[in-house]
C-alpha cells in the first residue's frame, strides 16, 4: 500500500509499508532505469530525511521499478540542482556533486538498517547506492558495473573507492573498478558483494522477511550495531574499536531490561518482547 510519494508531481521515489514497521523505498522511474537524475536524488534524500526520523520505522528497504535498481548517471535527462542560479559552472558542479554525496551519507547515516533489493542492474552511482546499505540482497537477474572507466573518466565516484575495498577486497576491487566489467549475482555472492542471491520473484520477500527479523530486536541494540559495524570498518585500532564496543553493550544492558526479558522468553519459550527500558 503507497502511503507516501516523495514527490507529488513527479512520484519518481515511492514510500510503502509492506510490513509492520518495515519502510519499501522504491525508485520509480523504471524508463530511466531508475538513473541517479537530480529529479529522483533530490526527493530520495528528503525521504531519507523523513524516514529517519519516523520512530514507526525500524527497518528499510530499498529497490527499483522495472528491471534495474539504478543505472548512475542520466545523461540524456539529468533533472534540476536546487540552489544553483547564478553560480558558475565550477561551483555549479560542486554543488551537483554534493547533492549525490549526501544521499549516500544518508544511507549510511539512517537510524535504521538498509537493505539494498537489487532487482536488475546496478551500474556506477547506482553501485555506489547498493554500496551505501547495509546488506544487499541480489535477485538473479542483477549485475553490477563500476562503469566510471569505460565511459572516459575515472571509476572513483560517491565513495566507490572507499566502499567497494570494504565489501570484497582491495584486489577485486581493483579489477572491478580498472576493468569496468559486469559481475553477475553468482559472482556478487561469491565475492561477498552481495550477502545472498534468490530468484527474481523471490526478492522482495526474502528482504521483508529479514527486516521484519531485525525490526523485531532491540532498537537501541539495532542502532548501535549499525553503527559500531561501519565505525569498525574505519577503525585505527584493534583495541579502539573494542572499548567503543564494550561501550554500547554497557549502555543498553545497564539501561534496558532487554538481557533479562531475552533469558525468560527462551526459558518460557516465547518470542522476547523487548521494551528497551527498565
Amino acid at each position: 500500500m503507497l502511503c507516501v510519494s516523495a514527490d507529488a508531481e513527479t512520484q519518481f521515489v515511492l514510500v510503502e509499508r509492506p510490513r509492520p514497521h518495515v519502510a519499501l523505498i522504491t525508485l520509480n522511474r523504471p524508463e530511466r532505469m531508475n538513473s541517479m537524475a537530480f529529479d529522483v536524488m533530490v526527493p530520495l534524500r528528503r525521504v531519507l530525511d523523513e524516514v529517519t526520523h519516523d520512530n514507526s520505522v525500524r527497518a528499510v528497504v530499498l529497490t527499483g521499478a522495472g528491471r534495474g535498481f539504478s543505472s548512475g548517471a542520466d545523461h540524456k535527462s539529468a533533472g534540476s540542482v536546487p540552489h544553483v542560479d547564478g553560480l558558475t559552472r565550477p561551483t555549479f558542479g560542486l554543488r551537483s556533486m554534493q547533492v549525490l554525496d549526501e544521499v549516500i551519507l544518508a544511507l549510511r547515516k539512517l537510524h535504521q538498517p538498509v537493505i539494498a533489493a537489487v532487482n536488475g542492474a546496478a551500474i556506477g552511482g547506482g553501485l555506489c547506492l547498493a554500496l551505501a546499505c547495509d546488506i544487499r540482497v541480489a535477485a538473479r537477474s542483477a549485475y553490477f558495473r563500476a562503469a566510471g572507466i569505460s565511459n572516459g573518466l575515472t571509476a572513483s565516484e560517491l565513495g566507490l573507492s572507499f566502499l567497494l575495498p570494504r565489501a570484497i577486497g582491495s584486489s577485486r576491487a581493483f579489477e572491478m573498478m580498472l576493468t569496468g566489467r559486469d559481475v553477475d549475482a553468482d559472482e556478487a555472492e561469491r565475492i561477498g558483494l552481495v550477502s545472498r542471491q534468490v530468484p527474481d520473484t523471490d526478492l522482495l520477500q526474502t528482504c521483508y522477511s529479514m527486516a521484519e527479523r531485525i525490526a523485531g530486536f532491540s532498537r537501541p541494540g539495532i542502532e548501535l550495531t549499525k553503527r559500531t559495524l561501519w565505525t569498525g570498518l574505519d577503525a585505527a585500532t584493534l583495541e579502539g574499536h573494542m572499548q567503543a564496543e564494550g561501550l554500547g553493550q554497557l549502555y543498553v544492558r545497564l539501561l534496558t531490561s532487554n538481557f533479562e526479558e531475552a533469558v525468560a522468553a527462551r526459558a518460557e519459550q516465547r518470542p522476547p518482547d523487548f521494551t528497551d527500558d527498565k
